[in-house]
């Protein structure tokens, strides 16, 4: 009989441009792997399979511990919101990667926990974070249309309880004494993303305009980082200068929007741009 699929199991295609495949290829090849929120195994798998890798698992919930065990060494279930989960390891235990994918976002404290996760990297070691990014064009679609989506997985997934755009995200990693020497962007347009339904009915010069931040079609960011004093070049996330926009006077945008948009669209606009605190 066929078990119920877990809602955080997946198929990983490891020659794809997803998260999972990016994460796996930054990881590497027969490493000693610390997987912290491993879910049911979707990475776990590919690490120990077909990279051969010693996963030991960090999980709180039951079911997902129960599908991920024959993919580990060891598996222990853990609250990544208390205090309490870094001595479950042996404080004398390191290993050659710490990976937490899609995982700080759900927790209280991602700070102090990144800082935690970062303690277990051996000398030559490295850690590999994946996060969502709400920058995205989709959530400011959400936004502008006043419903902001949540669901069971995704930018919105309901258990979410921290958001990060790329500079919050260097921030991050900066305050837990890290720095990024890598870094995989994974690009989805909103026609692609779960919020297909909300975008398609923007009006063309509001998709237009979210489509014009420079990071608005990042929809993950994998990043792999090691401690300051390692070695390695560190890199920033935000000077990408993607779609550079040329400068246009902003009344002569005004002007030429307004002259083709209802009352009500002029009334959002004008309510969203409050709302991120540029002058209207």
């Amino acid at each position: 009989m066929k078990t119920k699929r877990h809602n955080y199991e997946y198929d990983v295609d490891v020659a794809s441009q997803t998260a999972p495949a990016n994460v796996v290829r930054m990881v590497g090849y027969g490493k000693k792997v610390l997987e912290i929120g491993c879910g049911p195994g979707s990475i776990t798998k590919i690490l120990a399979e077909q990279g051969e890798c010693k996963v030991t698992g960090l999980e709180l919930d039951p079911e997902a511990i129960e599908k991920v065990t024959p993919y580990c060494v060891k598996v222990m279930q853990a609250d990544l919101n208390s205090s309490e989960w870094p001595k479950l390891i042996d404080a004398s235990e390191k290993f050659d990667v710490v990976v937490a994918a899609d995982v700080l976002e759900h927790l209280y404290d991602p700070w102090v926990n990144l800082q935690k996760m970062a303690s277990f990297v051996n000398d030559n070691g490295y850690i590999i974070i994946s996060l969502p990014h709400a920058g995205h064009a989709a959530v400011m679609a959400c936004l502008y249309n006043g419903d902001f989506q949540y669901r069971d997985w995704g930018l919105l997934d309901r258990t979410h309880i921290r958001f990060f755009c790329l500079k919050n995200i260097e921030d991050l990693f900066a305050q837990a004494k890290l720095k990024i020497i890598e870094v995989a962007y994974v690009t989805k347009s909103a026609e692609e993303t779960e919020f297909v339904a909300g975008w398609t009915n923007l009006p063309p010069l509001v998709k237009k305009a979210f489509n014009s931040a420079p990071h608005s079609d990042i929809y993950q960011v994998v990043i792999k980082a090691v401690p300051l004093a390692f070695n390695g070049t560190a890199i920033s996330l935000t000077p990408l200068n993607r779609r550079p926009i040329k400068a246009r006077p902003l009344t002569k945008i005004k002007r030429r929007v307004g002259a083709r948009m209802t009352p009500d669209s002029k009334r959002k606009i004008r309510s969203f741009l409050k709302l991120l605190k540029i002058g209207v």
